[in-house]
């Protein structure tokens, strides 16, 4: 493939940063794209960069999730669900060494050897996958990166004398439950985290552990890929696990990537097992805490050369062995078996005669089999679908939806029988993210989400109640008799969740998953959503970083307080661009972009979007390169007789968000009129800086900038505007100053003219 841009592979352990510096690159272009390994990975990253950059910006695409607003610069996405079509300046794509697994190994190598960035592209990983990197990317320049920790083997130890900020790692949902179960016993409460609890079940668990409402944590190896935990200590309650195919044991390379979760940027972590299991080996010990593992000798491969002339062509072109050696054919794949067992079915047979056809019994076999245990059922209801699909009007019948979706809205049974509910109806918000396929597709969209919410929050109320609240009960207990000793410690918060119940995280969960419109932000700066209070801004460092806080923030608990503190974070941040006229000063501004560039968008940062026509300002325009005039011009960027402005930032909305942010900061209340005024007296401004409003002083008035911009269109000898206040007085000034159909200004150098 021709290599379209640098390709920089940073490889190296965990904890060593690589994550945080893509998303930090990423931010640097004008667009990117992030490939990552689990959907709750990519919410994760989500949250971390709509907390930088707001939710206006970035767009969440997983195989059962897209928050996608109008116009996304930044697409955070898992690997799989990656619209690799789509242009963008930057793309990357994590834990890179996920090209050697055994089921989705050929997606990596497929996003290996064909997804790339305009400008540049990266891949994350470990150090095992250089010689295979080598081969097949061409001038690719590596990097690798250092851990931040030392990581350190303890031998074993026993569950009851594991030390607190310790998570205890298996590989069955049973062994989980049952592990957790004697925890609390031993030590308290604990969370709980399995690669099929949804998002928002994953997220308040792990909220209780990182806000120390419970001291461990008991989880699958859903942990080792990335997810960033307090964590100091790791310890395998088991070394083998079931795969698919068999059990066995876990490489060498897998420990490490789990292990290598103890330990957080400077803080050293450590790994063993419980004393239930084998012992580590000592080459293995050795291997992990050196961080040297075995080179990636193959890569996992499927021909995307599919020939979709019927099933059976379909069937030999995905079968189509590799053309080197470097590669081996994908074993087994849930979407070539479900292909394989339909393509037989004689009904099916009959209707996939033509290539269209074809191709959608494709897509309909690529739907997720989420109940792994349950074979059968999935290939049942993708038959149906196909059927539905390829047999009628083109989309699945609305009372069968109805039929499938309805008993899944259901809330009652155990740990068990809610989990199974969830892996179900991800089947069906998968299928209603298909919008070809499902009438009213948003509608069906939004009853499965609310269905999917409603199971994670009951899930997570289970949860609680098994391994945590009783702990809670025993130290209020406790409290009653105790109090100096208790009362400060982790379970004084946890005892307002228990007393709260599942409304808290439901509302909690309502915020977080609210789209950055849903959110109302009035003049003095207080968020509600739907009219429920939420939080409100507060004075940051400078007029570009407002903090925000809580409404009542003693009202929840750790975990639910930081959910909302960064959705908060976010919607301060979707504010103070919407202020910026979505200006994208930070981008900008990166190292790399030319000099004269990043002194620009640093004075449209300071200005919120507009900028003084001055000497320096004037010199830098001159020095802009042919390309950076016509990222500005695409930016809406034009020139004014006294201002360089966006022009998005001088509509009615953005002076509004100025006016908010403005005020805040200088911890004064706007002055009156303000900003709806288009002129106003010095009695008014009262001494504030009227620039920083959007206002420029005129003779004895004010004036609003995109007023005092049209007035200059319309007077031909504006150096008089002064006078004529003078003489016309405010009122007249005003009507002045909304005169109509004023030529608009021009980015410099349009052959239209100023």
């Amino acid at each position: 493939m021709e290599q379209l841009a640098p390709v920089v592979a940073e490889l190296g352990p965990t904890n060593t940063g690589k994550t945080w510096r893509a998303i930090e690159r990423m931010l640097e272009h004008d667009s990117g794209m992030l490939g990552l390994p689990l959907r709750l990975l990519a919410r994760e990253v989500y949250d971390r960069v709509t907390a930088r950059v707001g939710e206006a910006r970035v767009a969440l695409v997983t195989g059962e999730e897209k928050r996608v607003p109008p116009h996304p610069s930044y697409w955070v996405c898992t690997v799989e669900a990656m619209p690799v079509g789509l242009p963008v300046d930057f793309l990357a794509v994590d834990e890179i060494q996920l090209c050697a697994h055994r089921e989705r190994g050929h997606v990596f190598t497929d996003r290996l050897l064909h997804a790339r960035g305009r400008r540049e592209t990266w891949f994350l990983g470990a150090e095992s996958m250089r010689p295979a990197l080598s081969a097949l990317v061409p001038g690719v320049t590596f990097r690798r990166s250092e851990r931040l920790s030392q990581l350190r083997g303890f031998g074993a130890c026993s569950l009851k004398s594991l030390p607190p900020r310790s998570a205890v790692v298996a590989f069955s949902t049973d062994r989980v439950y049952e592990l957790a179960h004697a925890l609390r016993e031993l030590r308290g409460g604990v969370a709980v985290v399995l690669g099929s609890l949804s998002p928002r079940t994953r997220n308040a668990q792990v909220a209780l552990y990182q806000a120390g409402e419970v001291q461990y944590l008991v989880a699958t190896d859903a942990i080792g890929m990335g997810l960033n935990l307090d964590l100091e200590r790791i310890a395998f309650a088991s070394l083998s696990k079931f795969d698919g195919f068999e059990q066995r044991p876990l490489a060498v390379d897998e420990l490490g990537q789990i292990a290598g979760r103890a330990g957080r940027h400077v803080k050293d972590g450590a790994f063993g097992t419980l004393t239930s299991a084998p012992a580590l080996a000592p080459r293995v010990v050795a291997s992990i805490e050196a961080h040297r593992f075995p080179a990636v000798e193959r890569l996992v491969w499927r021909s995307a050369e599919l020939d979709f002339s019927s099933p059976g062509a379909l069937l030999d072109s995905l079968s189509a062995a590799p053309g080197q050696a470097l590669f081996w054919r994908v074993e087994r794949a849930d979407d070539f078996d479900a292909l394989k067992a339909l393509a037989s079915d004689d009904e099916v047979a009959r209707l996939a005669t033509t290539p269209e056809r074809v191709a959608l019994l494709w897509e309909v076999c690529r739907v997720p089999d989420f109940r792994k245990d349950l074979l059968g059922e999935h290939l049942r209801t993708l038959r149906e679908v196909f059927l539905q699909l390829a047999g009628g009007d083109g989309q699945l019948r609305q009372d069968w939806l109805r039929q499938k979706v309805a008993p899944l809205d259901d809330l009652s049974g155990d740990l068990h029988v809610l989990t199974s509910r969830l892996e179900a109806i991800r089947t069906w918000t998968y299928i209603s993210n298909r919008h070809a396929w499902v009438a009213d597709a948003a509608s069906w969209q939004g009853k499965t989400r609310a269905i999917e919410d409603a199971l994670g929050d009951a899930l997570h109320q289970r949860l609680v109640e098994r391994f945590v609240q009783r702990s809670a009960q025993a130290a209020r207990r406790r409290r009653a008799t105790a109090p100096a000793k208790v009362a400060s410690g982790p379970f004084a918060q946890l005892a307002r969740l228990v007393d709260s119940g599942p409304d808290a995280e439901a509302f909690v969960q309502r915020v977080v998953e609210a789209c950055s419109e849903a959110l109302n932000v009035d003049a003095l700066g207080r968020i509600s959503l739907k009219g429920e209070a939420v939080g409100r801004l507060v004075k940051g460092q400078d007029r570009l970083k407002p903090g925000v806080a809580l409404v009542d923030a003693d009202a929840w608990n750790g975990g639910q307080r930081a959910r909302l503190e960064r959705r908060l974070a976010a919607c301060a941040r979707d504010l103070l661009s919407s202020a910026m006229g979505g200006f994208p000063a930070e981008a900008l501004s990166a190292e790399g972009r030319a000099a004269p560039l990043r002194a620009l968008a640093w004075r449209f940062a300071q200005g919120l979007g507009i900028a003084p026509k001055d000497a320096a300002l004037l010199e830098q325009v001159g020095l802009l390169d042919e390309d950076s005039r016509r990222k500005l011009e695409g930016l809406g960027v034009r020139e004014g007789a006294r201002f360089l402005l966006v022009e998005a930032a001088t509509t009615s909305v953005a002076f509004e968000r100025r006016a908010m942010l403005t005020a805040l900061f200088e911890g004064l209340p706007r002055p009156p009129g303000v900003p709806v005024a288009a002129v106003v007296g010095r009695d008014v401004m009262g001494g504030r800086d009227a620039r920083a409003y959007g206002y420029e002083w005129l003779g004895p008035v004010a004036v609003r900038v995109d007023a005092l911009e049209r007035i200059h269109s319309a007077l031909p000898d504006a150096r008089r505007l002064g006078q004529v206040f003078d003489a016309l007085g405010v009122e007249a000034a005003a009507r002045a100053a909304v005169v109509k159909h004023a030529p608009r200004p021009r980015w410099p150098g349009d052959p239209r003219g100023p």
